[in-house]
């Protein structure tokens, strides 16, 4: 792979949607097709595609994943899950723990916390008081872990206890509304620090008139990890630390994307998750059944099975074995002339300058992002997590 550069332009504060639209669907969608852009509204966006394209998206829910304790000195001890440890490293398995439950997390004021020092905080449940209880248990690795009394899986002990973790540079706090309005409306299976937020503009409106078009759908999941906050600080993008994350995808998301001739991504998690698919079926075709796809596994190029053949073999591997489902973990790196294997069109945000996610989108549109930016920059674009929406179609 050549080496890739790091993407930046000017964002004004003033461009960043600190709040979302109060409806949906009416924000703004730029269609970038084959390099000409057309500006609508995303509730157009059934007239926008036609029956040859099926969406891929998301379904992860959105845990509200930032805790707050406070000592008896009165200091604040901010605990943000990150990803489980006990009793299971897999997301799902963990939220649904009854029992003590141990999570690498950031904390913030984690001097002040002493390592046999138990905190408490008191959470109320039909007038029942329930006491959630966090304790060091490795200092170096910030593990975490919390136990409470009551029969409650850890999914709803957080639902009482936690605050959504809404992205940095939105630079407030989270407000109720932010519940419902930070989660897409199709969101199911709970786990992610951060939403695909590409899907916050659909409505059960949007979804019903796709359907009636004939534009079918898929679902898979990737529980978005917070380092998709985190800005490339390194001169060579390729040193930059990619958070692993965990994607759980079912047989049929498989055999739909063989029965697709054109795939579109709803979300560049989705993308991600497509992607790193396309390389696990290229691992079992080389023998190895391991399913954890590393961040610069992707720049092969000799050799390369097509899309049909790679999720033949994963198919083939999943009837061999009986399974359902299929758990694996992705840390790829999309950036510069990485060639797409699995995706034809992109739904998605627009993103913060110097990000990976900026790289990704310009690995897509083969250099053409700052068409698109500036086009967004100069029409009166929202920007980030809570802005509007783009359509590509290299």
């Amino acid at each position: 792979m050549k080496k890739a550069e790091i993407l930046d332009y000017v964002l004004p504060q003033e461009r960043i949607a600190k709040y979302p639209l109060e409806k949906r669907d009416q924000s703004k969608i730029l269609c970038y097709n084959k390099g000409e852009i057309i500006d609508h509204k995303f509730l157009e966006l059934p007239s926008l595609l036609n029956k040859d394209y099926r969406l891929f998206f998301n379904d992860t829910k959105v845990i509200p994943a930032r805790l707050f304790f406070t000592k008896e000195t009165g200091a604040l001890i901010e605990v943000f899950l990150l990803e489980p440890i006990v009793p299971s490293p897999i997301v799902s398995l963990a939220m649904e723990a009854h029992g003590p439950v141990t999570w690498q997390c950031m904390v913030g004021n984690y001097k002040k916390w002493k390592n046999e020092q138990e905190l408490s905080l008191t959470l109320k449940h039909e007038g029942k008081q329930i006491q959630l209880k966090a304790k060091i248990e490795d200092r170096e690795r910030v593990e975490i872990s919390f136990n409470w009394e009551e029969d409650f899986s850890f999914a709803e002990i957080v639902e009482m206890a936690g605050q959504i973790p809404l992205p940095p540079y939105l630079n407030r706090d989270s407000e109720a509304s932010d519940k419902e309005r930070y989660q897409t409306v199709y969101s199911q299976h709970k786990g992610a620090v951060a939403a695909p937020t590409a899907g916050l503009h659909f409505t059960e409106k949007v979804l019903s008139e796709l359907n009636a078009k004939g534009i079918q759908e898929s679902f898979l999941t990737l529980h978005v990890s917070a380092g998709t906050f985190q800005p490339i600080k390194v001169s060579d993008p390729t040193e930059h630390p990619m958070h692993s994350e965990q994607m759980v995808v079912s047989k049929k998301a498989i055999e739909d994307v063989l029965a697709t001739e054109k795939v579109i991504a709803v979300g560049t998690t989705s993308m991600r998750t497509l992607e790193s698919l396309y390389w696990f079926g290229n691992r079992l075709l080389q023998g190895n059944e391991v399913f954890a796809i590393e961040k610069l596994e992707i720049y092969q190029n000799e050799d390369l099975p097509t899309r049909k053949e790679a999720f033949s073999a994963i198919l083939n591997w999943m009837n061999n074995k009986g399974a359902a489902t299929l758990q694996g973990t992705t840390e790829i790196f999309i950036m510069g002339d990485y060639e797409f294997k699995v995706c034809d069109g992109l739904i998605t945000n627009f993103h913060q300058p110097g990000s990976t996610l900026l790289m990704l989108i310009s690995s897509f549109l083969k250099g053409d992002w700052q068409k698109v930016y500036n086009h967004a920059l100069e029409n009166d674009y929202r920007f980030l997590s809570y802005g509007d929406s783009s359509l590509l179609l290299p």
